[in-house]
């Protein structure tokens, strides 16, 4: 496949550029890699609780659970780790596909804080927000294939203070890929199922090799699935390499993966759309004709008929990913570590709509309407540790130079007979460049902490830190509006983070944590404050110079408790959210309008959370959690004049309550799962006007591992199924964005979940 350097244009950069400022960081940076390379901060050590249904943090000053990669494993092969999560107190994790990997429908909320207000990481390396049209990372499901997910940690409240994440006012998602073993070895998967699922995936271990101690693995993953409903299909392609250096008492480290992935989209659907068209309402193709007819009548009409929208020729998502990095672990005698980690990520994306709104000269009355993305994303993140008697000190710094690429073009479709363009591949040569953008930003963050081992029962931590996000955007192209350039920066010299661990016996922990955390403003056309329709008007720089970063405040405390069949957590927390920015849709998404941005005040959210597992026998696990989250806003805005009194109303896509339960059986060789989730009524308008009912879902999974039969150490096979009960439910609220009120249910933004699905996988291990 073809790929363009997307940088090419650098040379109409402006020349006034900040260089003095981009140099000084840079040195920085240098110097602390020099002066402190580190080690990976708060990285837990693999243990034996790691064999467990969850970890629930055990001896952490904040809420931290995880899970391994035998959880994962119950899951059809090729699920979302994210969906592995979802049973965890405070998560609300929805998707429209049965493995939660389909990006445009993929949400998480977390304590009322959706996903751009959350970190991701993997391995420490940033993968931004995890936003479909991501300025600054990569969706986890193209950074790593599922089988290489050795475990997952959810810090629900603020993260650790090293996370290298600039947009989390709420918690952090930290993944953790296997390492490669010390033996020979290999493992092939075989899956298939409903909607003519197949998925292969491989890997070879090298095993150490030689005196060196060298050892190394390569991945192999090729997936297609039909769209459950309308036409189309999902298609992943990846490889995955890693490879382990010992160099005396240090650790090199280096890590390379290759995604390419094209999906067929999904119709956004609103209920109006549901009682017109049926809840299998979706896109026209591969009826071209009828594609056509719809858009020859709304051209007559003027676009004024509200069927306009209800589907569009095609759709998808296209991106193309590659992420490496270079990782050196050093430890100086048994008291001081060191780690520097190098990375670098590009990326090429797009998203095609065929919309009715654009005609084709001497063509169809339709085109292909794209939003570009281009990344190219370099960083460093530099850690120390030092032990020092009863105290642990750690600092690190981390900086990142990411160049972004944004466009809005047209493509033709020539024919009024059959289309002459293929959603499953890049486009080339468009009829029109609407805009073009480029945005460089430059984060600097630095960290500095202390644990105190107080006594054998208290530990207490204690730090900060500081960051510096300088956000420039300017024009490369522009089609009948005004060129613009401006500069926007977040600097928190100061964002403190404390907290305890107070053991009371064996069996019974208290834990709580204070920390403030600042988001970085958004680098984007479609998003943050360069999306305003005001981008380009006069004084749009004194705009920017009045916008102030969101920055949160968290209060948590809690008790974690153990006994021989069981151990769990119960969790109180309150969460001040200041300075919210609010982009809010202007018409339907297809169209692309200027979003308005607002500062709509501040939040209140307060909740509790609980986790319970309980293994009433050998082979038995029983898992439950419960969530009640009140997420309220506090001001009122207004929007065109018109005040909207949002105040006291629950936040969108943030449901009161959740209620998660998982029973597990595995012996050895036979193993089974089912889980029930609740998820409480959600809102996907700011007054709460027109909400999600509550749902629950069921699924489960079956296996059994055969071993030494002969060419295979061992060999699996394992049934799934996805939405036992066949419900008919609403996954994912704001595909299209949020509205202030939808009295009519006319807007556009939710996507129905899948049906009952299944699927048989053959795992064989040799």
């Amino acid at each position: 496949m073809q790929t363009k350097n997307v940088f090419d244009f650098a040379a109409e950069r402006r020349t006034n550029h900040n260089v003095r400022s981009k140099a000084a960081i840079g040195i920085a940076a240098l110097l602390s890699a020099m002066a402190l390379p580190s080690f990976a901060a708060d990285e837990p050590a693999a243990d034996e609780s790691l064999q467990e249904v969850v970890v629930f943090g055990r001896g952490e000053t904040r809420q931290l659970q995880g899970i391994d990669a035998a959880q994962i494993e119950y899951l059809p092969a090729g699920t979302s780790p994210l969906k592995a999560i979802e049973k965890l107190p405070g998560v609300n994790f929805q998707s429209a596909d049965p493995f939660g990997s389909y990006e445009w429908s993929t949400r998480i909320v977390v304590r009322g804080f959706n996903q751009n207000q959350l970190g991701f990481t993997l391995d420490g390396v940033p993968l931004g927000d995890m936003s479909y049209g991501n300025h600054n990372g990569l969706h986890i499901s193209r950074a790593v294939p599922t089988e290489n997910v050795g475990r997952v940690l959810l810090s629900q409240g603020a993260g650790a203070l090293a996370t290298a994440s600039s947009n989390n006012l709420g918690g952090t998602i930290e993944f953790y890929s296997i390492d490669p073993s010390s033996d020979f070895d290999g493992q092939l998967e075989l899956t298939g199922g409903s909607d003519s699922t197949r998925r292969v995936f491989g890997r070879i271990e090298s095993g150490e090799i030689g005196t060196l101690g060298t050892r190394f693995y390569f991945s192999a993953t090729d997936g297609l699935t039909e769209k459950w409903k309308g036409a189309g299909d999902q298609e992943q392609r990846m490889a995955n390499f890693k490879i382990v250096q010992p160099i005396g008492a240090a650790t090199l480290t280096g890590f390379y993966n290759w995604s390419d992935r094209a999906e067929a989209d999904y119709q956004d659907l609103s209920f109006a759309i549901i009682n017109r068209r049926g809840s299998d309402w979706d896109n026209y193709f591969p009826n071209y004709a009828a594609a056509v007819s719809a858009a020859q009548d709304c051209a007559v009409g003027g676009f004024a008929v509200p069927i306009c929208d209800d589907a569009y020729w095609n759709a998808s998502g296209l991106r193309e990913d590659s992420l490496g990095y270079l990782a050196l672990d050093l430890p100086v005698g048994e008291a001081l570590n060191f780690r520097v980690t190098g990375y670098l990520h590009r990326n090429e994306g797009q998203g095609l709509w065929g919309t009715p709104y654009v005609s084709t000269p001497g063509g169809a009355p339709l085109t292909v309407r794209t939003t570009e993305y281009d990344i190219d994303r370099k960083g460093l993140i530099t850690n120390a540790a030092w032990a020092l008697g009863a105290h642990k000190l750690e600092a690190g710094v981390w900086y990142e130079d990411n160049e972004f690429n944004q466009a809005r073009r047209f493509y033709p479709e020539l024919s009024l007979t059959g289309p002459t363009q293929d959603f499953s591949q890049f486009l080339r040569d468009p009829l029109l460049t609407q805009w073009e953008h480029l945005f460089d930003t430059r984060t600097l963050q630095f960290h500095l902490q202390d644990t105190w081992q107080v006594s054998d029962a208290l530990r207490l931590n204690f730090g900060f830190k500081s960051m510096q996000v300088e956000n420039d955007a300017w024009t490369v192209q522009v089609n009948g509006a005004p060129n613009f350039s401006a500069s926007i920066e977040a600097d928190e010299g100061f964002l403190p983070q404390v907290g305890f661990a107070w053991t009371l016996s064996d069996s019974n922990e208290v834990f709580g944590q204070f920390a403030q955390n600042t988001r970085a403003f958004v680098s984007a056309k479609t998003a943050g404050p360069f999306s305003s329709g005001a981008a380009a008007a006069p004084g749009f720089g004194q705009v920017l110079d009045g916008l102030n970063p969101e920055t949160s405040t968290t209060l948590e405390l809690g008790w974690r408790f153990r006994a021989t069949s069981f151990e769990g957590v119960l969790s109180a927390y309150q969460v001040k959210f200041d300075d919210r920015l609010l982009a809010i849709q202007q018409g339907p998404s297809i169209l692309g309008n200027a979003a308005i941005l607002a500062n709509v005040g501040s939040v209140t959210s307060q909740g509790l959370e609980a986790a319970l597992s309980w293994r009433p026998a050998q082979y038995l696990t029983w898992f439950n959690s419960f969530s009640w989250n009140d997420s309220q806003y506090d001001d009122n805005f207004t929007s065109d004049g018109v005040v909207v009194p949002v105040a006291g109303k629950q936040v969108v896509d943030a449901p009161k309550v959740m209620i998660k339960s998982e029973l597990a059986w595995d012996n050895g060789r036979f193993f089974a799962r089912v889980d029930g989730n609740y998820i409480g009524k959600r809102f996907y308008t700011y007054l709460n006007q027109g909400g999600v009912n509550a749902q629950t879902l069921f699924n489960g999974s079956v296996g059994y591992r055969f071993e030494n039969t002969g060419l295979f150490e061992e060999l699996t096979l394992q049934g799934a199924v996805s939405n036992i009960a066949d419900e008919f439910y609403i996954s994912t609220v704001g595909s299209g964005g949020f509205t202030n009120a939808d009295p009519n249910g006319t807007a556009q933004t939710l996507l129905r979940g899948a049906p009952r699905q299944f699927f048989v996988t053959i795992k064989a291990s040799f």
